[in-house]
């Protein structure tokens, strides 16, 4: 095995290796036959002291290392768990899978137990990978607990009167998650107690002379402060809410968030539609618009607990760089003339990619969150730069369209699904096996 790269201490690092074996004529100089049979791993550069030039020269180097094949419909949900070791996936097909994504092996495949496709497959931590949770377009939120010689059992924890569409796990905890529904409904569940507590119906801001629920696709916790959660959907705004201000006996209402997210021009706008979510490490807010753009907040970009107030003043607000096109150049977020007026500074923006068809996530990617990712309905991953919002890679993960875009816990590995029925395992591809290309072409 020899290392591309390669650093000493512990915790937190990883090493780019490579195994390869040579069949090379160096003294006739052709290089006609080159044998080479490599297996790498992203293992050992300390992650959070990794110099941003490097981390960009691995995104430009992404490249699809392994196909996972064994779902019989589209896949709808990826995640791994704490580890990183293992990947969950479900399905149109209403199974779940773990896999070895290293090796392509299936671990183990069972029936989610529900009655349609399932949207959303999540390990809770903390619990030797043997509890999983599942929400699905049934409505159904199941729990399937792993026992012993693979054996699963699969239960009922709650029910939406629509499709449910994400889960949202309290970081650390193997007990506590929330799940959102296009009724509308937000619950969270104690796996201690088994119980499903419904917190509020999400109701709409966008008046028609009445109250309508908003239909939910999108729940995400901070993992700085799991007090704050936020949803979206069907009306435009984010809402941020602060579970330490529900009273458990019901004794008041809920439903009032502490904050909205909205970009100034989509206030007020009854056509929004919010389809992803994301919070990075640093509580920053990425929100995936349908037919929009994809925006990132930060904590004193909201709007207040009303938003309506907050109106008048959109027009203020200075939007962020929205660069379009890789390799150009970009301004700035902020430029000095603004800050001199005093302009609030809005969102940063990124563009290129379609988001019209399906439900689709977003996602950070890099150990600082450093980028951002998103499928697209014309079948390619997107990745940005979070700072400024250049576009830096476009890549070919699907004939139709890629809707899940999930980042490695520790490493420098994104994975991909959408309609069609594999998985694609993305790696950044060893500088050597570039070099073997060249020289083969040549």
């Amino acid at each position: 095995m020899k290392p591309m790269h390669e650093c000493n201490g512990t915790g937190g690092v990883i090493f780019l290796c490579i195994d390869a074996t040579y069949d090379v004529w160096m003294t006739s100089c052709s290089w006609i036959q080159v044998d080479i049979l490599y297996k790498y791993k992203l293992s050992c550069i300390r992650l959070n002291n990794m110099p941003p030039a490097f981390m960009h020269d691995l995104v430009l180097r992404l490249e699809i290392f392994r196909l996972l094949e064994k779902h019989t419909g589209c896949v709808n949900t990826v995640s791994f768990n704490a580890d990183g070791d293992i990947l969950v996936s479900g399905s149109d097909d209403r199974s779940v899978i773990f896999w070895d994504w290293e090796t392509g092996h299936v671990k183990l495949s069972f029936h989610s137990g529900h009655d349609d496709n399932v949207f959303q497959a999540k390990i809770m931590p903390y619990t030797e990978d043997r509890c999983i949770v599942t929400c699905a377009a049934d409505g159904q939120v199941r729990q399937a607990q792993i026992l012993e010689h693979g054996k699963v059992e699969t239960k009922l924890l709650g029910k939406h009167d629509d499709p449910a569409h994400k889960l949202a796990i309290e970081p650390g905890s193997p007990h506590v998650f929330y799940s959102c529904g296009e009724d509308g409904l937000v619950q969270h569940f104690d796996l201690r107690t088994g119980a499903a507590t419904q917190l509020f119906t999400c109701q709409s801001l966008i008046g028609h002379g009445y109250m309508r629920n908003v239909q939910l696709n999108a729940i995400a916790i901070d993992p700085r402060n799991p007090n704050l959660f936020a949803i979206a959907g069907y009306d435009g705004y984010t809402r941020l809410y602060d579970i330490r201000k529900y009273k458990w006996d019901g004794s008041t209402d809920f439903g009032q968030p502490t904050d909205y997210f909205c970009p100034p021009h989509l206030i007020g706008d009854s056509e929004g539609v919010i389809t992803g979510l994301a919070f990075s490490d640093q509580s920053e807010l990425l929100v995936s618009y349908c037919n929009e753009f994809i925006y990132l907040f930060t904590r004193d970009m909201g709007l207040g607990p009303d938003p309506a107030s907050a109106s008048a003043s959109a027009s203020s607000v200075s939007m962020g760089s929205d660069a379009g096109k890789m390799g150009s150049e970009h301004l700035s977020a902020v430029c000095p003339s603004d800050m001199d007026v005093g302009v609030k500074v809005g969102p940063q923006v990124y563009k290129g990619h379609r988001n019209r068809k399906t439900v689709k996530g977003v996602n950070f990617f890099g150990p600082k969150c450093e980028y951002v990712a998103s499928g697209s309905d014309c079948g390619r991953i997107f990745i940005w730069k979070k700072k400024g919002g250049e576009l830096i890679r476009v890549m070919e993960a699907d004939k139709y369209v890629v809707n899940c875009i999930e980042s490695h816990p520790h490493t420098t590995v994104l994975v991909s699904s959408g309609i069609e029925n594999d998985i694609k395992i993305w790696t950044p591809l060893p500088p050597i096996i570039e070099k073997v290309r060249f020289i083969i072409s040549y």
